[in-house]
């Protein structure tokens, strides 16, 4: 088995790894007082400033390395077919992981920043944590175009290159175009994109780690 497909698999199942601890995290052992007053806001970013810290590292910053691992991987084994598609589906995907990787140091930056202000300015840091929430949000918490982009072309360029499973490919392509769609600001799109993710990640990594990617050599 080649050396970078067993890297790109391992990291596709990294990334799904990296997805389901948010979702547990936020969905479980996150409980923001949504309904408290500034004051319990602040004071509970400040008691968790630590876990919030390491989670964003892990579910942005380790995501886009991991994204960048898997990004080249699977141009090299699509090129030879799909040279085009592959192309733009480096350009995107590329986009892609400096926009994680920003998010998830935007939004330590920021963290820390909203509690030294809280200490003196609670109304301030108050508003500098929503603007560092929107900042973050735009560039790929919420907004998921980009990277619905790169799965969308990913996927076009594995139907073309026949290099992985018409099943696979498909889910793939409806994923990518649930995550363009995100563009419309609505919750249930972007969960759709990211449980869709995580089936897509745990697909192709296994595939690409069990089954060798088959390289087709164009007709004459």
């Amino acid at each position: 088995m080649n050396n970078l497909q067993k890297v790109g698999g391992f990291a596709a199942l990294s990334q799904a790894i990296t997805y389901v601890m948010a979702f547990v995290h936020f969905g479980m052992f996150f409980d923001f007082p949504r309904a408290g007053d500034t004051a319990q806001k602040l004071s509970f970013l400040a008691d968790n400033q630590l876990i919030l810290s390491v989670v964003n590292v892990a579910m942005y910053v380790a995501f886009g390395v991991f994204l960048a691992v898997l990004v080249l991987a699977l141009y090299h084994h699509f090129k030879s077919r799909a040279l085009v598609l592959s192309q733009l589906g480096v350009v995107f995907g590329t986009i892609w992981v400096g926009l994680v990787i920003a998010s998830g140091m935007i939004a330590n930056i920021g963290l820390a920043a909203v509690i030294k202000l809280s200490v003196n300015e609670p109304a301030q840091a108050m508003t500098l944590w929503h603007t560092v929430n929107i900042i973050v949000e735009g560039l790929g918490g919420g907004n998921e175009v980009v990277g619905g982009l790169w799965l969308l072309l990913l996927s076009c360029a594995a139907l073309k290159s026949q290099a992985l499973s018409k099943t696979l490919s498909y889910f793939g392509a409806f994923i990518g175009f649930a995550g363009i769609i995100t563009i419309y600001p609505a919750d249930v799109l972007t969960e759709i994109f990211g449980v869709g993710q995580i089936i897509w990640f745990v697909w192709l990594g296994t595939s690409m780690l069990v089954k060798p990617i088959v390289h087709k050599t164009a007709l004459p």
